[in-house]
């Protein structure tokens, strides 16, 4: 912190980073939550796939009984590359007892055994 820095905060305050229009800026709490999944017993993971090779850690996720968000952007615009995700996805889930549902454009959401994912949308009242 520099001298002017130092004397703008004891004139106007700290400068508050915390929310930007409603929304909680994350990054300070980042390091707090690290290694605080130790004794969970399942696990929620947001991954990506822009190749079909990128599947097998992806599936290794899942087979480990834990839940995968997949965004599957990168190759939505490429049809048979994701047919064949998707099919892969299918067939893994099945195999394990799992389920496998799409989320909007996007996204998908792959559950190990003994997680059945909900097609309903909650909504607020």
């Amino acid at each position: 912190m520099g001298i002017t820095s130092g004397i703008t905060s004891k004139i106007f305050g700290e400068k508050k980073t915390t929310t930007t229009d409603g929304y909680i800026d994350l990054e300070k709490y980042a390091d707090a939550t690290v290694g605080t999944t130790a004794g969970a017993r399942m696990r929620v993971a947001i991954g990506d796939i822009e190749r079909y090779e990128d599947l097998k850690n992806l599936t290794d996720f899942v087979y480990g009984g834990n839940v995968l968000i997949l965004d599957f952007t990168a190759i939505s615009d490429q049809e048979v590359l994701l047919k064949r995700v998707t099919n892969e996805l299918k067939r893994i889930t099945d195999d394990i007892g799992g389920d496998v549902a799409g989320i909007g454009n996007n996204l998908m959401v792959i559950s190990p055994n003994g997680v059945k994912v909900d097609r309903r949308k909650i909504r607020g009242k």
